[in-house]
């Protein structure tokens, strides 16, 4: 089962909201470590402060270094509301003076305040040390002052103020993405209306969208959906004008071909009905004709056909060889059927199949109207435009008519010429296929007509 491919609205929404999501991550983190550093020097500098004021009850006397704080004092100032504060003096030779003998040594610089964290019963602390020199004394009589404090108001004060400070990042990233959402959502509302439009259109209707209330990056895509509209009726239209001409021009034929077989079917006369089958064999092979006329018309119809075959060929070669074909034709007719080639390769861009049913739909035209003894040529010529002619020695079309000869089913009055009326057509959208321009101009020699197909440049 194929997955539903994301809609654009999921597509724009993940494309804003996880980023959003990601720098929020990356602020509560970043806020964190700041946080804890703040409240790691606010603290730590109270338990320093502690730890100085310690230094002020060391006394050096003969019989060695003695701390001198009372009972109270030790009360009052190791007095906090939330957390253990204890405290350890020690000699240089780490032998504990007053306070805690279980807390954690600290090795203490010459000089400043040292920190660090350790364990003490169980509870993470963080503990202050300072190295006093009693007055009076060498630095051998030397002792180590440390406090230590659990760390419950440390993370109190850093929850509280994280708290502050992601609370409105959170909120203000909430806010953005319930911003983005209906701004997403009113965007793409145009979108929903066109896809509503179209919907609920007939699928008859291919008249083109309107695409004023379109979004600036939605109307070129409208634009070639209106023009995928147009080349569309204008294929439907072909089609339809192809159903009704086909169907018109198919219904004398098939009726001369009722005609024969039933005039056939009712002769007892052998000789009689040979002669009925023989207008039967004629009528049926102007229809074969006719129908290969109308499938090359609509093979051929710029609109519709597909243009694939096209490359590179050599025109002199091409009409010569089609020109062959028509030899015997032009024959049984006495007609003078001549080439004039250009001596020399004539290249093209061009289909050689359609080309070559141009040459014989020409040829075949000229043969067709060229009386019996009269002459067709068929001429090459190179140059920037390389060109066919067709001369035949024809009734002389007018010039009113000239333009009219190369519609569907036109045919001229009073020539008494059996065809479809399509040869003609069919040579106009083969040279329309291939950027070519024909023309229709008096023969050379007065007597007849000329068409000529140039081929654009190069």
């Amino acid at each position: 089962m194929r997955a539903t491919p994301p809609t654009l609205r999921s597509q724009l929404l993940r494309g804003v909201l996880i980023p959003l999501s990601i720098l929020l991550l990356l602020g509560v983190a970043g806020s964190y470590l700041v946080i804890g550093s703040i409240t790691q020097g606010i603290y730590d500098g109270e338990l320093g402060e502690i730890a100085r004021e310690m230094e002020l009850h060391v006394r050096g006397t003969d019989r060695g270094t003695q701390f001198d704080l009372t009972p109270e004092a030790e009360r009052t100032l190791l007095l906090d509301q939330y957390d253990r504060v204890v405290f350890a003096v020690r000699s240089a030779d780490g032998r504990t003076i007053a306070g805690e003998n279980e807390l954690p040594a600290v090795t203490v610089a010459a000089a400043g305040i040292a920190y660090r964290d350790a364990e003490f019963g169980g509870e993470g602390v963080r503990i202050a040390a300072i190295r006093v020199v009693p007055p009076g004394r060498a630095q051998p009589d030397a002792v180590d002052i440390e406090v230590a404090e659990t760390l419950v108001k440390r993370h109190r004060l850093a929850r509280e103020l994280l708290l502050g400070v992601a609370l409105p990042q959170v909120v203000l990233i909430l806010a953005a993405a319930a911003m983005v959402w209906l701004g997403v959502r009113r965007g793409l509302a145009p979108l929903q209306r066109l896809r509503e439009a179209v919907a609920a259109r007939s699928h008859l209707d291919i008249s083109a969208i309107d695409e004023r209330g379109a979004p600036g990056e939605v109307r070129p895509l409208v634009l070639a959906v209106n023009d995928l509209m147009r080349r569309l009726g204008e294929v439907l239209d072909f089609q339809g004008r192809f159903i009704a001409d086909t169907a018109h021009q198919l219904r004398t034929p098939v009726a001369g071909l009722k005609a024969h077989i039933e005039v056939a079917l009712r002769e007892e006369d052998l000789s009689l009905a040979r002669r009925a089958l023989a207008h039967l064999y004629v009528s049926a092979e102007r229809l074969a004709h006719l129908v290969s006329q109308l499938l090359s018309l609509a093979r051929n119809e710029p609109s519709t056909a597909r243009i694939a075959n096209f490359a590179p060929l050599d025109l002199d070669k091409l009409v010569l060889e089609a020109t062959a074909e028509w030899v015997a034709a032009a024959y049984r007719r006495e007609i003078d059927l001549g080439f004039e080639g250009h001596g020399a390769p004539v290249m093209v861009n061009g289909d050689p199949a359609r080309l070559t049913e141009l040459v014989n739909n020409l040829v075949d035209n000229a043969i067709r109207y060229t009386t019996e003894g009269g002459r067709v040529t068929v001429r090459v010529a190179g140059g920037e435009r390389p060109q066919l002619a067709v001369s035949d020695d024809g009734p002389r079309i007018p010039v009113e008519e000239r333009e009219r000869v190369f519609e569907r089913f036109h045919r001229l009055l009073g020539t008494g010429v059996e065809g479809s009326g399509l040869g003609l057509a069919i040579v106009r959208e083969i040279a329309t296929l291939h950027d070519a321009e024909i023309q229709l101009e008096d023969d050379r020699d007065g007597i007849g007509n000329t068409f000529t197909v140039r081929f654009p440049a190069g």
